[in-house]
């Protein structure tokens, strides 16, 4: 007597609806987290460059958009970036939200909080 073995069409169904549905749902926030980790990249590195340490507003406003033009960065503009002095170095943050519909009248909301000195 010979058993059989393997998956039954239901049963490959199933694993194919769920695994179809982590994968929309990936495709659907990734570009958030992509931003947010390009985000706190451009942070670090602008509070990393020693003309940064001393800069004034507007030259801080000036870096912040040739970085954030060449990197495509839209979630955040300079004004929503908070400077604070930290030693002889500054940390750069920010606060957002990014809000993606999922499907019908479902969306994520996702909240970040990027900062230099992470």
């Amino acid at each position: 007597m010979h058993t059989q073995r393997g998956i039954t069409i239901t049963g490959f169904l199933v694993f194919a609806i769920i695994f179809i549905a982590g994968l929309l749902l990936a495709f659907k926030i990734g570009p958030a987290y992509m931003e947010y980790y390009t985000i706190q990249k451009t942070l670090r590195t602008l509070a990393a460059e020693p003309s940064m340490k001393t800069a004034t507003r507007g030259e801080f406003n000036s870096a912040w958009n040739a970085r954030a033009g060449v990197d495509n960065i839209k979630a955040i503009g300079y004004d929503d970036v908070q400077i604070d002095k930290d030693g002889s170095g500054i940390v750069l943050s920010a606060d957002y939200t990014v809000r993606v519909p999922l499907f019908g009248n479902l969306s994520a909301l996702m909240e970040f909080k990027p900062r230099s000195d992470k």
